[in-house]
């Protein structure tokens, strides 16, 4: 049997990021567990986890998205604790 969470790649995590932030109003955020969720469910997500966080990583070197933490961007390779993702506006 083929474990079916194995299947998902980074651009599936990148996609249901960016929709996600699609449905929010501008400046708003979502937590990284709502886009392992939109892929894994409920159970399975905690595994997706990391792929997650890597095509948040992904996502923010294209400029499309900014990790944020009590509302203030920070990095995420640095950040340590719960982190939001908001969608970046254009100037």
């Amino acid at each position: 049997m083929v474990d079916r969470l194995a299947a998902f790649e980074r651009a599936d995590a990148e996609r249901a990021i960016l929709a996600l932030l699609a449905q929010r109003d501008a400046g708003r955020t979502i937590c990284p567990s709502e886009a392992a969720r939109a892929l894994g469910g409920d159970d399975g997500f905690r595994p997706l986890m990391g792929i997650v966080r890597d095509a948040a990583r992904a996502l923010v070197a294209d400029g499309a998205i900014e990790v944020t933490q009590g509302g203030r961007p920070v990095d995420l390779d640095a950040a340590r604790g719960p982190i939001r993702l908001r969608s970046v506006q254009p100037d």
